[in-house]
């Protein structure tokens, strides 16, 4: 019931309705009020009188700036109706329901005596329409019977409890009132005072409540017609949507309109009224579960609050555990090479002390002799300690009194990464706002394997509105494995290089957007060519010359890269998601001027003629079998270390067949390393010389000289050593069995292993003092052609 009290109370004064009356907007007012709002407008500028004149502004317009003027919103309080120059100004106020009231100049005479104002015009507070008044005035309006009727009855649910008017002292609650004695009485007090019996007992006693609303009410009147006071409402006008009298049906303005029964219509819309609050009813029930579900929200907000301000909590914890724990790491290792400066450091100072400490006792020796007098004994030892004094001062020469370790600490806190990581460390808003991207659609034209790589092109189906961000392009391991990431960017184009001679390998790419990752794409089957000794095959559809931009060098580990290689064809075909769509492309003459598919032949049946020339093959070191001291940059193709101790990396490809020449750039030599170059098997040790055991085959050297190791066997000593800016070849011809090196595309020594057979990795072993570069994809030297030519 509570809820009901704003539509019983007066928009203007905002108590309950007293004598309301009923607006032609439906809305209603006071009948007070409604004479506090009445505002009188001059003879010559009432509607009448417009119209009278013929005026070309309407009723409308003239209600509109009653309504405009009357409720202006200026920031004084005040509004006047300024329409008109006549009027005067009158300050307004505003009721306690925010609506602005016009209260009049002087105070109103009584009802009954006060005459309505000459053309008054009301404004309803609900809705602003304006409402000219006849020469009825307030009158003609109906008066709000039911309104008043369902106020008593709320205001009689709120009643207090009431109590005995015969209690003496501290009343108590009345139980019962007699309508006849008009007495409020309790219990013990009624069967005291009004005992139910004689004349009494035919007193007429009532509960208290419904007895002080028919003592303070009189009966309630019947409704009566506005027109004719004396009638009594009987029919319903259809037309005005009115109760009416019957003397309105006979000489009225209803004469001519359709009218019904009054308790029928009342039947009727009260019918309506109650389907139409069903409705309102499943509304408001709706609203109460809705409610209900928001409060629930609430508590799960607060929940859900509280655990994930705790999982932040631990996740920027583990976040600084993690830093800790890479804190005492590097403190570890600024430990090791402080320990190490100060060893190197405290063994040329023991060195050094002992050294010169045999020097002194040399020259005070010397000098003892010098003072002899005994030219026969001098000179039976001077020559030898000539030879002494000269060999002691050879041994004092370059790099003796140079220190063998420097002061500063080569080592520099890469920490920029990290701090920009932790400056966009944010949360990720975790809302759909678009689709996922339809599966992008291979385009077989575009795509092509050239020697151990292989070009893949792709697009957007053409009928795709969503927004894409990237695409995710997959290959397997050759050997029908697992599927792995190769590619991840915008470009829709990429060629794989690094890849298995004679092996199969399925593609298939996805497309993602901030929603999340399409289906993946039709899988295309590629196969690599056959041999890298003495021809390239490639499909004969145009590869652009841009594509070397997208390259993506051995994208692969070093497992990917365990198979041998052997002869086959170079073709690929396209399968769909159930392998029933199969697309062969057949080898044509590299000289011809394009293709088509062939989708009935068989996919070797037309092989034809290819290009005789040699081959070459593009790799790069690989992460994944190398040593934890390795260091990679330059996509994987430039190595360091950060030891003192030589470790061994391998290159991702190998090789069992074939010719294979590559170079290694020296960017960094330091303090006469022996770095190592050459090939291994790929179970060779990591930590230790490449050479030194029977999985490797190399050639160390210095900035004078080489040797060739193998098993830890040092051979073939050749004058002639590396700098920083050399370059060190690697041949390794499998059809000879041969393995060759070079320094400055001049072959150093003889060819240094003979009988090789199997499967090998190109190889380096080296130490912080060394940087190397790898150049791959090169032709074979000019010195090993001209020594293949001659007879």
């Amino acid at each position: 019931m509570e809820e009901m009290e704003e539509e019983l109370k007066c928009p203007v004064c905002g108590s309950f309705y007293r004598e309301p009356i009923i607006l032609p907007c439906s809305h209603n007012l006071c009948q007070a009020c409604a004479r506090n709002i009445l505002v009188q407008t001059p003879e010559s500028e009432s509607p009448q009188s417009r119209r009278a004149s013929g005026s070309a502004v309407s009723d409308y317009d003239y209600l509109d700036l009653d309504k405009m003027s009357l409720y202006s919103e200026a920031d004084s309080g005040y509004g006047s109706y300024g329409g008109f120059a006549s009027a005067p100004t009158t300050p307004c106020q505003k009721s306690p329901n925010g609506v602005r009231v016009f209260p009049p100049t002087a105070p109103p005479p009584p009802a009954a005596l006060a005459p309505p104002p000459r053309n008054a015009c009301l404004t309803c507070p609900q809705c602003h329409r304006s409402l000219v008044l006849d020469e009825r005035g307030l009158r003609g309006f109906p008066r709000n019977r039911l309104l008043e009727g369902v106020i008593d009855r709320y205001q009689q649910g709120r009643a207090a409890a009431l109590r005995c008017q015969l209690c003496e002292k501290a009343p108590k609650e009345a139980a019962v009132m007699c309508e006849q004695c008009d007495v409020f009485y309790c219990d013990p007090c009624r069967l005291r005072c009004h005992p139910p019996r004689g004349p009494l007992a035919k007193h007429r006693l009532v509960p208290p409540a419904q007895g002080r609303v028919s003592r303070r009410l009189s009966p309630r009147k019947i409704s009566t017609c506005t027109d004719h006071e004396l009638e009594n409402h009987s029919m319903y006008c259809v037309q005005c949507k009115s109760p009416v009298c019957y003397q309105c049906l006979e000489e009225g303005k209803h004469s001519s309109h359709e009218v019904k029964a009054l308790g029928a219509m009342w039947k009727l819309h009260k019918s309506q009224l109650s389907q139409a609050l069903n409705g309102l009813s499943d509304r408001a029930k709706e609203a109460k579960e809705f409610l209900v579900q928001l409060r629930n929200m609430v508590q799960q907000i607060q929940e859900n609050s509280v655990e994930f301000e705790a999982c932040l909590v631990a996740q920027c914890d583990a976040l600084i555990d993690a830093l800790n724990r890479r804190k005492a790491q590097l403190l570890s290792r600024v430990n090791k090479e402080h320990e190490h400066k100060l060893k190197v450091v405290r063994d040329q100072i023991s060195h050094c002390t002992v050294k010169l400490r045999q020097t002194t006792g040399l020259m005070e020796y010397c000098l003892e002799v010098i003072k002899e007098n005994d030219p026969s004994g001098f000179l039976q030892i001077s020559d030898a300690l000539i030879r002494r004094v000269h060999l002691t001062e050879d041994q004092w020469g370059k790099g003796t009194l140079t220190p063998r370790m420097t002061t500063d600490f080569d080592l520099n806190l890469d920490n920029a990464p990290l701090l920009q990581s932790i400056h966009q460390l944010d949360f990720v808003q975790m809302k759909v706002s678009s689709p996922v991207p339809a599966p992008p659609i291979l385009q077989l034209e575009e795509c092509c394997t050239h020697n151990n790589s292989a070009t893949l092109s792709w697009k957007q189906p053409p009928l795709s509105t969503v927004q894409v961000e990237g695409y995710i392009l997959e290959l397997d391991d050759g050997n029908g494995g697992q599927f792995r990431e190769v590619y991840v960017g915008k470009e829709t184009m990429c060629t794989v290089d690094g890849l298995h001679f004679n092996s199969t390998y399925s593609a298939r790419v996805k497309a993602f957007n901030k929603t999340g990752v399409s289906p993946y794409s039709k899988t295309l089957v590629l196969q690599t060519s056959e041999d890298t000794q003495s021809e390239e095959q490639t499909l004969p559809f145009p590869v652009p010359l841009e594509r070397s931009q997208l390259r993506r060098m051995s994208p692969f580990s070093s497992t990917l890269n365990l198979q041998p290689s052997f002869p086959g064809r170079s073709y690929f075909e396209l399968r769909s998601s159930a392998h029933q769509l199969s697309l062969h492309s057949s080898l044509q003459s590299l000289n011809s001027a394009g293709c088509n598919f062939d989708i009935q032949g068989t996919p070797y049946s037309q092989l034809v003629d290819i290009k005789k020339m040699v081959a070459v093959a593009w790799f790069s070191f690989d992460p994944a079998s190398a040593h934890a001291d390795i260091i990679f940059s330059n996509d994987n193709l430039t190595v360091t270390c950060n030891s003192y101790d030589d470790r061994v990396v391998l290159g991702k490809t190998g090789f069992s067949k074939g010719l294979h020449y590559w170079e290694l750039s020296i960017d960094r030599y330091d303090n006469h390393p022996d770095p190592a170059f050459g090939v291994a098997r790929i179970d060779v040790l990591k930590d230790a010389m490449l050479g030194k055991d029977d999985k490797a085959w190399a050639m160390y050297v210095d900035n004078n000289r080489s040797w060739f190791m193998h098993n830890n066997s040092h051979t073939n000593r050749t004058e002639g050593g590396i700098t920083k800016g050399a370059t060190v070849g690697v041949l390794l011809d499998l059809t000879r069995r041969t393995l060759t090196f070079s320094i400055n595309e001049d072959q150093q020594g003889p060819v240094a292993f003979e009988n090789l057979e199997g499967l090998f990795f190109p190889a380096v072993s080296l130490n912080r003092n060394v940087q190397v570069t790898l150049h791959t994809g090169l032709p074979v030297p000019e010195f090993y052609t001209s020594r293949s030519t001659m007879p």
